[in-house]
């Protein structure tokens, strides 16, 4: 199921400039930077509600954002949407028609679990799902469990 919009991932080629625009004049809380090697970005997370504006500065020039940048220019890249199962919302949307980008969701920032879907299939936006992965916290003599009763 669809919670709610989680983020908006905007690609930026200067992360200052693009605090001084999200943070300073908007007002909006940096929350976290992170950098993100897997995918060769670092990303900047601003709270705004319940959802984040996550913006993706890239590391490497060989990185999707980098590419993205280089063929669109500094803008919005995807909207992400919480779900609670991703495994059963990539199956369900999938069946409707929708292209994942991968087979398998992968970790991404914030140690979410990710999956993207083709912009052709989704009215031209890039369409992230995306999961939040409870903490292992210690059981009975310090065994880890699964938060959610796994």
């Amino acid at each position: 199921m669809i919670k709610k919009i989680d983020h908006l991932g905007i690609a930026v080629l200067d992360p200052k400039r693009a605090l001084a625009t999200y943070r300073d004049a908007l007002g909006l809380r940096l929350e976290q930077i992170e950098e993100v090697p897997s995918q060769k970005l670092v990303s900047y997370h601003l709270e705004i509600g319940e959802s984040t504006i996550e913006l993706l500065h890239p590391t490497d020039e060989d990185s999707v954002i980098a590419k993205y940048l280089a063929k669109n220019g500094p803008g919005i890249h995807h909207v992400a949407l919480q779900v609670d199962d991703i495994e059963a919302e990539r199956d369900r949307l999938v069946e409707s028609g929708l292209q994942a980008l991968s087979e398998e969701p992968f970790i991404g920032a914030n140690g979410k679990k990710v999956l993207f879907f083709h912009p052709r299939t989704t009215g031209g936006v890039l369409l992230e799902i995306c999961q939040v992965v409870e903490a292992e916290s210690p059981g009975e003599n310090g065994a880890p469990t699964r938060g959610n009763g796994a």
